[in-house]
Parts: structure tokens; C-alpha cells; sequence
């Protein structure tokens, strides 16, 4: 691949690499609309892909697919479409929330089915290939939640704490291939995951959703959430910078919490995280 241009992300610059083609998946809002721009943007071929590919029509990429991770005949249908393909974006994800005490099981199956199966079952897809030639990026969408878990949000956090559990794996079985893994971490980003209601059927639990009311303003303070734009950025570096490391938290408060988080116990995390959002439960 030869250099074209230079591209500032964080305090680094590194030159840009030739056009690669790449896949993402939950490109229809938020973060992955806003990678598909940025990337296509930079000059790269984006296979955009999404379960309701009407939410695709407002991008200007090269491709857009319907695409299930959930489902092995999409995913070989739309690989058939997108043709050989470079790097893979995985960020289709879904949320849930709630006490663990009667979450359903069968839709912590479906979160954990798609936020983490997902990602491996498509990538299961393409590595042979990788493997033969020696060459792929993997950017994994993660989240502060992937390793900080809060009450009522557990559903999402083990989803997450499981994408980064395979992430790594990867990361030491692929490495050996000449094939990059990268986690990207972000914590509170505007205008978030599309919205879910909460289970709010246990009365007994009412005290600690008063209490966490408002988590993110509290989190992230007066400068509110970080936009998709900031994480999209982050995102291309990893695909086009070989040196980005292992994980890459995005935004002010995934910086901050996951700093602290790695620097205290456990009792001592605790105490901070309850001073900070005010939780007496």
C-alpha cells in the first residue's frame, strides 16, 4: 500500500493508507452512519450494511446490503454482494436494561446473540480467506460498559464484556496472520443507541432507577455526551493507522473512567463511582 496524505487523530499523525474496502454492520444511525460518511469521505469503498436497509438511503457509500448478524444465510448473501473486502467494522448492536432478578432470558440471549455472537459469526465468514492472505483489520465497537458494569444495565454490559473478551482472542490467534484486532471503547456519544424502554415491572427496584436517572449528564458533565463524529474518527484511524493499540476508548468520560477503573480496587471504585452519581443504594 503506498501513502496518501496525513490524518491527525489524538496527537499522532500518520500517513494515510490506499483505498481499502470496508464493511460495516449497524451503519443505519449514530456511529455507524457517521463512520460510513467518514470513511467514504476519506476515499475508501464502504459496504454499508444494516437489518432495514431503508435506513441506509441517506448514506453516499459504495454499497449498501441488508445484513442480519444474527442469521448465517445473510451474512453469506451479503458477502456475496460486497465481494472481497478489507477490514470489517462490526458495530451492529442492541440494547437492554433492567434488574437481573426477572430479565428475560430469552432477550438476554438475543443481546448477547447480537452484540457478540454476531460479530464472530461474520468474521467467521471471512477469516479463512484473511488467514490465506495474510492481510485484514477487525474493528470491533465496544463500549465503557464492555468494561465497567453499572446496575440495571448489566444485559448490555455482558454483551459487551464478552465482544471484548473474544476481541482479545483474536488479537493473540490472528496477530500471528498479519490480521489486526482493534476494540473501540466509547462512552457516552450523542444521540446514543436507539432508544429501548426499560423493564421497570419490579416495584422493588424503583429506588435505585430514581438514582440513576440522568447517569450520562452526570458522567460526561456540562460538556454533555460526545458526538458520533469523534468516535467515526477513532474508528478510521484504526483501520488505517497499523500501530493503533489493542483498545481505543473514545470521549472524555470513557478516558476517565476507564483510567480510574484501572487504577483502583474494586471497593475503592465503588466508593468514587457512588460519590460521583450519587447512589445510596
Amino acid at each position: 500500500m503506498h501513502a496518501k496524505g496525513a490524518i491527525i487523530y489524538g496527537h499522532e499523525i500518520f500517513e494515510r493508507r490506499d483505498t481499502m474496502r470496508v464493511l460495516i454492520t449497524g451503519a443505519g444511525r449514530a456511529i455507524g452512519a457517521a463512520t460510513a460518511t467518514e470513511l467514504a469521505n476519506a476515499g475508501h469503498h464502504v459496504i454499508a450494511t444494516a437489518r432495514d436497509i431503508h435506513l441506509l438511503d441517506q448514506l453516499d457509500v459504495a454499497q449498501r446490503l441488508t445484513l442480519d448478524v444474527t442469521s448465517d444465510k445473510s451474512i453469506t448473501g451479503a458477502l456475496r454482494e460486497a465481494g472481497d473486502i478489507d477490514a470489517v467494522i462490526n458495530n451492529a448492536a442492541i440494547n437492554g436494561s433492567g434488574p437481573l432478578e426477572n430479565f428475560p432470558i430469552e432477550q438476554l440471549h438475543r443481546i448477547i446473540d447480537t452484540n457478540a455472537v454476531g460479530p464472530l459469526r461474520l468474521l467467521q465468514h471471512v477469516l479463512p480467506a484473511w488467514r490465506e492472505r495474510r492481510h485484514g483489520v477487525i474493528v470491533n465497537v465496544s463500549s465503557v460498559s464492555g468494561r465497567v458494569s453499572t446496575p440495571l444495565d448489566a444485559p448490555y454490559s455482558a454483551s459487551k464484556y464478552a465482544l471484548e473478551a473474544i476481541s482479545e482472542a483474536l488479537h493473540y490467534e490472528l496477530g500471528h496472520f498479519n490480521i489486526r484486532t482493534v476494540i473501540i471503547e466509547p462512552g457516552y456519544i450523542a444521540p446514543g443507541m436507539k432508544s429501548i424502554e426499560r423493564d421497570n415491572s419490579n416495584a422493588a427496584y424503583h429506588q435505585l432507577r430514581e438514582e440513576l436517572n440522568g447517569l450520562d449528564s452526570k458522567v460526561t458533565g456540562p460538556q454533555g455526551r460526545t458526538g458520533p463524529d469523534v468516535v467515526a474518527r477513532a474508528i478510521r484511524a484504526a483501520i488505517e493507522d497499523e500501530h493503533t493499540p489493542l483498545r481505543v476508548p473514545v470521549g472524555a468520560d470513557a478516558e476517565l473512567i476507564l483510567a480510574t477503573r484501572s487504577q483502583l480496587g474494586d471497593a475503592e471504585f465503588e466508593s468514587l463511582m457512588r460519590a460521583t452519581i450519587g447512589l445510596t443504594w
